[in-house]
Order: structure tokens, then C-alpha cells, then sequence
């Protein structure tokens, strides 16, 4: 089984669509293992997306992120990696299909609603930076 980090970004959670963003999921396959809701400060959100640092987007990014409260979450089944990614569609609402939780409900490229893993080794840091062992649960 494969694991992958979500996020309801902080538009998401202004606009109440965490219920939405997990039954999405759920509908799909997918198991809640790990889920909570927190405030990002701006060096944690520094942290999370330090790939991201040099970027144009950075800052702005980062800024966002730390502006209001977010829930992360663990999601588990298979390919859950590709499968969040359909869901969520792509970063920029003008190019995710109809139907995708950014096309539907984003507001433009950084205020998309949902963050998801893309890969492997991405997943396990991002699910690190969030949970420990004690906070995910196999049933």
C-alpha cells in the first residue's frame, strides 16, 4: 500500500470543503491514516516547502500557507500518489479537468485548495514533516 501527505490549504478551510476534500478521497479509495488540523508559522511553512526556495513563488507561497489554519492528512491505498493527483487536478485551475476538486473550487494557482505528494520521496518527507508514528493508525 502506498502512502501520500494532503493538505486542505487555508482557502480550502475558509471555504469549509474539508468534509468534501476527504469524502473525495474516500469515494475513491483512499484511507484516512493520519489526520489533523493546524497553523503553519512562516518558518515551518519555509520548511515544508524548501524545495520550492529560490522560486518567484516562494514567498507568496509561503506567506499563504502560514495565513490560517490547514489540515493535513495521511492517505493510504493503492497508487495513492496518482490517485490524490487525478483528484486534486492540475496546479492551475485553467488546466485541471472538469470535475477535479482545483477546477471546481480554486481560485487561482497558489489559492488551489489542496496540496498532494508527487512522488515517493516527496510522500515521506512531507508525511514526516507532519506525523510521527503514534499519529497514523492501521485498520
Amino acid at each position: 500500500m502506498e502512502r501520500t501527505l494532503s493538505i486542505v490549504k487555508p482557502d480550502g478551510v475558509q471555504k469549509h470543503l474539508i468534509g468534501e476534500v476527504i469524502k473525495r478521497f474516500e469515494d475513491h479509495g483512499l484511507k484516512v491514516i493520519g489526520l489533523k488540523m493546524i497553523s503553519m508559522d512562516k518558518k515551518e511553512a519555509e520548511g515544508f516547502y524548501s524545495v520550492h526556495q529560490g522560486k518567484p513563488f516562494y514567498e507568496s507561497l509561503t506567506t499563504f500557507m502560514s495565513s490560517g489554519p490547514a489540515v493535513v492528512m495521511v492517505l493510504e491505498g493503492e497508487g495513492a500518489i496518482s490517485k490524490t493527483r487525478e483528484l486534486m487536478g492540475a496546479t492551475d485551475l485553467k488546466q485541471a479537468k472538469e470535475g477535479t476538486l482545483r477546477r471546481q473550487y480554486a481560485t487561482n494557482i497558489e489559492r488551489n485548495v489542496v496540496h498532494g505528494s508527487d512522488a515517493l520521496e516527496t510522500a515521506a518527507f512531507e508525511i514526516k514533516y507532519f506525523f510521527n508514528s503514534l499519529e497514523m493508525f492501521e485498520y
